[in-house]
């Protein structure tokens, strides 16, 4: 058989987020580019001593990016509306982008951008909103495939609290919903559907109830929001006065089962995040957006010695930026400010480079179906970071030069992208 690899200096994280290095490291690879095995340069078994191997010399070799949050038919109007709480941003910027992607050919534009820009930050799995319209939702998962980005693709469902543009009839949101999910399980391989309602305030129990009953016909995963800001929490309690917490809402319609992803849970309380820690969901941490249209400071800290499952998205276009390295950078500067206003209490503790590293990379390719690290039997879904264009510094090992990595989120630095054992770039 024919082996390929690529040698560097290797780091991931491990499960209790620690970052591990291997200097000299080679990842090996069979014709198909599913991983063999990691080893020393050295000492390479005599089955791979005559790979074909990519020499990056010392340049660093990461699992690649995941954004568990993210709003495609939202990225034309990145930056935009930031002055704005959540539901004035959404009447006054978002409904308003979204109805535009009625328009396939406008679709196509946007998202071939979109995809390729992705790739080129060094994420090659995504959890995607689409809009209300199922061609351009056909689209969006159309393109990413074609860049070579892996993950889930929904189509939004609104039946209720949108614009006349955008708002479905309940049955016309279920039979939309049911085409979309025919044609992606037909069509694409590595794009996945995944119900969605855009969150509760946009759909009525009925709608809700509805996309439970086709999620579990299907099989499929769930994804929405949760517990992001006050107003839409008060929102909920006025919708659904049987419900005590919002996820409830979620819960009995059957979209709050396991491996849903619920996004931001800035608010959630004790009772509502251990609700999702027994349901097996997922939390997508924004701290961008969630810093930009002023919802809070997610407890992430908590989250995570709570035993939740989380990731991080960069949720455009609440958030302002694509890379996840930016927004790692944008949840350690979250923590510490929680951290700070709560009088440094230990349960508080902030984020550090590796954790927020695990947030964006090795924790969410669970989610995906995948090991932390480059797992023997996985395919090679990796990045090549280079630091040679930063100038002089002082003397830094591997770690130092990771961190600095990280921090700089220079598009420069992304040397290489490995997706499904393909490189892209």
């Amino acid at each position: 058989m024919n082996y390929g690899g690529i040698k560097g200096t290797i780091i991931t994280a491990d499960a209790n987020d620690k970052i591990n290095i291997t200097e000299n490291g080679v990842i090996i690879t069979d014709k198909a580019g599913v991983i063999q095995g990691v080893f020393a340069a050295d000492a390479l078994p005599p089955t791979y001593q005559s790979a074909n191997i990519e020499d990056f010399g010392s340049r660093i070799i990461t699992t690649s990016f995941c954004d568990m949050h993210l709003h495609a038919p939202q990225y034309p109007m990145l930056g935009l509306g930031m002055d704005l709480p959540l539901m004035q941003w959404l009447y006054n910027y978002t409904f308003r982008t979204e109805a535009m992607f009625k328009d396939t050919g406008f679709a196509r534009e946007v998202y071939s951008v979109l995809a390729g820009e992705l790739i080129a930050r060094g994420t090659t799995h995504v959890c995607a909103f689409s809009s209300v319209h199922t061609d351009a939702s056909l689209v969006l998962a159309e393109e990413l495939e074609r860049a070579g980005v892996y993950g889930f693709v929904g189509k939004i469902s609104m039946d209720r609290n949108t614009t006349d543009e955008l708002r479905e009839t309940t049955e016309g949101a279920l039979s939309e919903e049911r085409r979309f999910i025919g044609e992606a399980l037909s069509r694409f391989g590595s794009i996945r559907p995944i119900i969605t309602p855009r969150f509760t305030p946009s759909c009525t129990d009925e709608l809700m109830a509805g996309l439970g009953a086709l999620g579990a016909e299907y099989g499929l995963r769930a994804q929405s929001h949760l517990s992001e800001n006050f107003e839409e929490i008060a929102m909920v309690r006025s919708l659904c006065p049987d419900c005590e917490r919002y996820y409830q809402t979620y819960e009995k319609a059957g979209l709050f089962g396991r491996d849903a992803v619920m996004a931001h849970c800035v608010h959630s309380d004790d009772i509502e995040r251990a609700a999702m820690k027994a349901a097996g969901v997922w939390v997508a941490h924004c701290p961008n957006s969630n810093t930009n249209i002023y919802s809070g400071i997610a407890p992430v800290r908590r989250m995570m010695a709570e035993g939740l499952k989380i990731g991080l998205g960069s949720d455009i276009a609440g958030g302002d930026k694509l890379s996840m390295r930016h927004v790692a950078c944008a949840a350690i500067r979250a923590s510490k400010l929680r951290y700070y206003y709560a009088d440094r209490a230990g349960e508080e503790r902030f984020l550090e480079v590796g954790e927020a590293f695990s947030l964006a990379s090795a924790r969410p390719r669970e989610f995906f179906g995948l090991s932390r690290g480059f797992a023997a039997g996985e395919k090679l879904f990796a990045v090549v970071l280079d630091d040679s264009s930063h100038g002089p510094a002082i003397p830094l090992n591997a770690a130092e030069r990771f961190e600095r990595l990280i921090y700089s989120d220079d598009l420069h630095d992304i040397f290489a992208v490995y997706s499904g054992g393909i490189r892209r770039k």
